[in-house]
């Protein structure tokens, strides 16, 4: 039997030729992985990418947009956190959109609108950006933003003609992991108010919509791994250190990727022998929230769902003067403020502090035996 073309057959071969090239290339030596557990680790990165390219692209239309969630506890990608929820859904510059949620009990939120994004593509910067104290909140945690139109006082957010996508941001300092925690809910919605209150119907899906769909996946999948460049080739940002176990000042990222415009960063990788820790200690400022996470090299937060492989203030017990000691370690030691690596020898420790008031003081970190922390 002949085989029946389509362009949807097409896009999909085109998807698999990108999976195939990102598995020759991006999981291999070229950039810079080292081993069977680096090449286990992209592939399971890939996986994920793959997830979150088909659950926030695949179907998207800014003219009936949905916000989805971008990442949790089984999907890891561009820089996660424990505690944090990130919702996403596809606007047009030419439309109008009221935006309702809540603040769940989070200590910051923030609405961001991102540039060219249409074909699947990481965002190339973003135009503008919300938090909750530019916007109203009601007695009840509810809140409501225009998108578009009109300028307006208060509760607006203006669309430049290369808007195209929104990203959420709900922080929140708990206990347990906000991200895997399954009562957290921000009740998001997004609706059209012009040109048209409701937009008709869309279309059913067709050979040609649904090819469009899958090179948005393919493009998603490809500008998040072959588009970036291999980190012995790129020149990183003034808040990443590439000296293990030693952390740059705290800045704002300023325009670097699509980083969140009212956060300061620090970042570094740790290397620890089997029988080492890193006793990591400072002060947290005063800021709306804070934490200390652990990645892979892939960006991919470790698993927070069942280890502790970070900490946000409300985690972290003080010491007597006020100023932390946090423990990275393959094991418990036995004490307090533990984040777990999960045996790895390897990964990233990112911090974040969102308005920061005045200057972040830079955390300290000494590489000392396992079994002196444990003693102690």
């Amino acid at each position: 039997m002949d085989e029946i073309r389509t362009e949807s057959r097409l896009a999909f071969r085109e998807l698999l030729e990108t999976l195939g090239e990102v598995d020759r290339r991006w999981a291999s030596a070229e950039w810079n992985l080292m081993g069977e557990a680096d090449v286990a680790d992209a592939h399971r990165a890939l996986m994920h990418l793959l997830e979150g390219g088909i659950k926030t692209f695949f179907e998207a239309d800014a003219t009936h947009p949905r916000f989805q969630r971008i990442v949790g506890p089984t999907r890891k990608l561009t820089g996660d956190n424990a505690d944090a929820i990130y919702h996403d859904c596809d606007i047009r510059p030419d439309y109008t959109y009221l935006v309702r949620g809540r603040m769940d009990g989070a200590v910051y939120v923030s609405i961001t609108v991102e540039c060219d994004t249409t074909d699947g593509s990481m965002a190339s910067r973003t135009s503008g950006v919300i938090n909750d104290t530019q916007f109203d909140v009601d007695a009840d945690g509810r809140f409501a933003i225009h998108l578009g139109g009109a300028p307006q006082a208060r509760n607006w957010l203006g669309l430049e003609p290369h808007a195209t996508r929104l990203t959420t941001r709900h922080y929140y300092e708990n206990e347990l992991p906000a991200a895997a925690d399954p009562a957290r809910n921000a009740a998001l919605e997004i609706a059209v108010v012009a040109p048209v209150t409701p937009p008709p119907p869309p279309p059913p899906p067709s050979d040609a919509s649904i090819a469009r769909g899958i090179r948005r996946v393919a493009r998603f999948v490809h500008s998040r791994t072959l588009g970036q460049p291999p980190m012995v080739n790129s020149t990183p940002p003034p808040f990443v250190s590439l000296v293990p176990n030693e952390f740059p000042k705290p800045v704002t990222p300023q325009n670097f990727g699509l980083a969140a415009a009212d956060a300061t960063y620090s970042m570094a990788p740790f290397f620890l022998g089997p029988e080492d820790a890193l006793v990591m200690t400072g002060r947290w400022p005063n800021c709306r929230c804070a934490s200390v996470a652990l990645w892979n090299r892939f960006m991919q937060t470790l698993d927070y769902a069942n280890r502790p492989v970070s900490r946000n203030r409300k985690q972290t017990r003080l010491e007597p003067d006020g100023s932390f000691r946090i423990v990275l370690a393959h094991r418990d030691p036995g004490g307090v403020n533990w984040i777990d690596t999960e045996g790895r020898a390897f990964g990233l420790v990112f911090w974040r502090f969102f308005l920061a008031e005045g200057e972040v003081e830079t955390p300290q970190a000494t590489v000392v035996p396992f079994a002196e922390v444990a003693r102690r």
